[in-house]
């Protein structure tokens, strides 16, 4: 199963990534400045992604990445991947996983994982 993960980028902005169950990033959002249109291209993707293009590239370095696109507009830009095969394993996993993935929210946390106090226990 795979995972949208909404959250806020430093200048404000909105993003989203598609991670696989393990938590590996397969591709991240443009920059949106309302929460809601992360959650529009989100609901586009799921309902469905046959009317998105997908740009297969290769970086100066050889590395393997994907855009995703809709009438020309790049909406996602996917990790770079080291071989043709993992690649490969990453659409298919977008194929597979995509249209039953959930959808977290962590925009509104500044701090998901917040700091506790500090607890120093003395030993006799």
């Amino acid at each position: 199963m795979g995972t949208f993960v909404i959250s806020k980028r430093v200048n404000g902005d909105y993003k989203f990534i598609f991670a696989t169950r393990k938590g590996k990033t397969i591709f991240t959002s443009i920059g949106c400045k309302n929460k809601s249109d992360c959650e529009k291209i989100i609901a586009a993707i799921q309902g469905n992604i046959e009317q998105f293009t997908l740009t297969r590239s290769k970086n100066a370095a050889g590395k393997y990445f994907f855009r995703l696109a809709k009438d020309g507009l790049v909406l996602a830009t996917s990790r770079k991947f080291s071989t043709e095969f993992m690649f490969q394993k990453g659409i298919d996993n977008i194929k597979e996983h995509l249209p039953n993935s959930e959808t977290l929210d962590f925009s509104e946390n500044e701090f998901v994982f917040p700091d506790s106090e500090a607890v120093f226990v003395e030993e006799e």
